[in-house]
């Protein structure tokens, strides 16, 4: 006889009986006027049973928590073992500032840096570059040249702390002014551990800070893995990231599809360079958004992990079980923030970040409640800190592993939301591959469709969002909103050009022009892009090296 826990065939008989019975019994009750669906458009039932589940075979498709499929994690032991990563987004303003911040949160029980750049940092520009103007320290740090990269991690020993670099067509060259940074500390290249976003993908995708056209911006990519195969084997040297896709518009289902696209476009291009499966794949790490449907999301992480095992062991014929394993970090939703009664926030930033943690995320970051406004606060990013040290020590959900698994809902959404990806995945193959697909517009104009959909919703209040669409008021604004230091820019000029002027300017000289010559051939590009952060070559001298080599790209679709 099968155990008590799973239902006989005679069982299912009357489970289905007794299910048809209640259905019609309750057919005629009252039902609120509301989208019973998630935003992916998946219909919700008002009931779920083992019925939903006959076509499950549990240890194919669900398993056990640290082995095959993943579903229910990576780690045998969950968060029994090990709490996952707090990290907090920080970064404004000058590497002094910003140094402080990181320091602040250490001290306060954070376990992993996260760090972002400002805007021209992001798009390979110095501060002092004409395209930079007014755009100073405003959504993370400046980071021009080794001397900034060296202010910014001052004191914090970069052998015991991971650091996450959310920066990405430049990410190469931002790297390589982390690691030499750290040499600078006595700390080798092996002994570091952290991220680099480096997904230029879904920068043609959903954010748009690309620079370069697809082709060269991938070779970059590949000699970010390869170098970090080879000399890192800490380091996770691509983020493939659907937090931005999500925060573009997509719904849950893209996002998953998408990102995890792009993950097996990295693969392809990774195996096409001659590198082995199973050397880099263990290091290749995820960022998903973490939105507002509760169940979607925590049934969206278990479904990556089940999709990327798969394809990674039967398509990419990954043997190395570390390359089967989707380790994730997570970061609560921006979009999902308002501007109206932002003390509401706390809240949802709250749900999202349990409904990661139920997920099994190994690395979470929580919004602040002030960034609908600005970038937030000492007292707003401790807040959003201390949200996470709740949940993980007061909230007992950490005691056991996947503790939603086997719920009919949660097992049947997450089946639903992997058969959604692979709908996609066709869809992608049918245009070309994901490279043909973004450069034709597919992408982009489905994450606009789904994204116009759900502000359909919105208008007609069929979804509610507390303070935006219903529960309005007219309360001013009361929470303390972060300044910025309008001298942290003629500060940062100053050292800039104190940099230009003390360095040998004849040996940067020369490092730029290996570079281009690099460039123009087929070498790995990591070893001449240290060589000149090493003589203080900055951040735009060397873009530009780029950008004279590779050109910039001008997408020709349109919505």
């Amino acid at each position: 006889m099968p155990p008590p826990s799973v239902p006989s065939p005679d069982d299912m008989d009357q489970i289905r009986h007794a299910e048809n019975q209640w259905r019609e019994r309750t057919a005629s009750q009252p039902v609120r006027d509301a989208l019973f669906s998630t935003p992916s458009n998946i219909a919700i039932d008002p009931v779920y049973t083992p019925g939903n589940l006959e076509d499950t075979v549990y240890l194919q498709d669900v398993g056990l928590p640290g082995e095959f499929p993943y579903t229910r994690g990576v780690h045998a032991t969950g968060y029994r073992g090990r709490l996952w990563t707090m990290r907090m987004f920080a970064g404004y303003g000058t590497a002094e500032e910003t140094n402080q911040r990181f320091k602040y949160l250490l001290q306060n029980g954070q376990t992993g840096l996260s760090t972002a750049f400002d805007m021209p940092t992001l798009y390979g520009y110095d501060t002092d570059d004409a395209p930079a103007e007014g755009e100073f320290g405003k959504c993370g740090v400046a980071v021009s040249s080794l001397a900034d990269m060296e202010i910014l991690f001052d004191g914090i020993p970069l052998d015991q702390v991971t650091t996450s670099m959310t920066i990405n067509a430049p990410a190469a060259i931002i790297w390589a002014m982390y690691i030499v940074a750290a040499e600078k500390q006595g700390v080798p290249q092996e002994k570091l551990g952290g991220t680099i976003q480096n997904d230029i993908l879904k920068e043609y995708i959903a954010q748009n800070e690309y620079i370069f056209p697809p082709a060269p911006s991938m070779r970059l990519v590949v000699d970010t893995v390869e170098y970090a195969t080879n000399h890192l084997p800490r380091w996770n040297p691509i983020s493939i990231s659907g937090y931005h896709i999500r925060e573009a518009g997509s719904n849950a289902v893209q996002e998953l599809a998408f990102t995890l696209g792009d993950g097996f476009e990295y693969v392809r291009w990774c195996l096409d360079r001659g590198l082995k499966v199973d050397d880099f794949a263990p290091r290749l790490s995820f960022f998903f958004n973490v939105c507002n449907d509760f169940f979607e999301e925590i049934a969206k992480f278990r479904a990556a992990r089940k999709v990327w095992a798969t394809e990674l062991r039967d398509t990419f014929g990954a043997q190395d079980p570390r390359s089967w394993l989707l380790r994730t970090h997570a970061q609560t939703s921006g979009a999902a923030l308002t501007a109206q009664q932002p003390e509401n926030n706390t809240v949802r930033v709250g749900l999202q970040a349990l409904a990661a943690v139920l997920g099994g995320a190994q690395s979470l970051h929580t919004n602040s409640a002030d960034e609908a406004w600005a970038l937030p606060s000492e007292k707003a990013a401790l807040t959003a800190l201390r949200t996470q040290q709740i949940i993980a020590h007061e909230t007992g959900v950490t005691d056991t592993v996947d503790p939603l698994g086997g719920s009919y809902f949660l097992e049947t959404l997450t089946q639903q939301l992997a058969d959604g990806a692979y709908d996609y995945f066709r869809k992608i193959e049918d245009v070309g591959g994901t490279v043909k697909a973004l450069e034709s517009g597919f992408l982009q104009r489905e994450i606009a469709l789904a994204s116009y959909q759900y502000q359909q919703e919105l208008d007609r209040n069929k979804r509610i969002i507390v303070g935006v669409n219903d529960y309005t008021s007219g309360d001013s604004l009361e929470i303390p909103i972060l300044e910025m230091d309008r001298e942290g820019e003629a500060l940062q000029v100053r050292r800039l050009n104190e940099v230009r002027r003390t360095r040998d300017n004849q040996a940067v000289k020369q490092r730029l022009s290996d570079l281009e010559t690099a460039a123009r051939g087929q070498q790995n590009l990591m070893p001449p892009i240290i060589e000149a952060v090493r003589e203080y070559a900055t951040l735009g001298e060397m873009m530009g090296v780029f950008r004279q080599v590779f050109g910039e790209y001008r997408p020709s679709w349109g919505i």
